[in-house]
């Protein structure tokens, strides 16, 4: 499976952005969809994870400020980020798995990874 995100750039604080990722090779909804983001000197860290019936979880730092979402129609995941503050900036990578590990909210099920989109959110 290839993934393709898209739809990051530079925004003002309280401003609002959505990425999206489009998956080929594959139906969107075999996979556990993540997204992680990666700041300067800093280690990927876990953002949110969409489950095969929808379920979702986030990171404490985003929770009611961004959305994660899937269309199976369009073969896309997307990240809806509102109020977005200078501290999510950062590359932001989507990413898929597969059924039967414990933990999504760590890199090490995710085996197909997006190439990054820049996400910079100034004060």
């Amino acid at each position: 499976v290839q993934l393709q995100a898209s739809g990051g750039g530079l925004v003002q604080a309280g401003g609002s952005l959505r990425l999206s990722c489009v998956v080929s090779g594959r139906t969107v909804g075999d996979y556990v969809m993540g997204w992680f983001r990666q700041a300067p000197g800093k280690q990927r860290e876990f953002v949110a994870t969409i489950y095969w019936g929808g379920y979702t979880t986030y990171t404490d730092s985003v929770k009611g400020r961004f959305t994660i979402s899937r269309d199976n129609g369009k073969n896309t995941a997307s990240l809806q980020m509102n109020n977005l503050k200078p501290e999510d900036t950062a590359i932001y990578y989507c990413a898929a798995a597969l059924r039967g590990y414990t933990d999504y909210r760590t890199p090490a099920p995710y085996h197909s990874w997006g190439q990054g989109t820049q996400v910079t959110v100034s004060s």
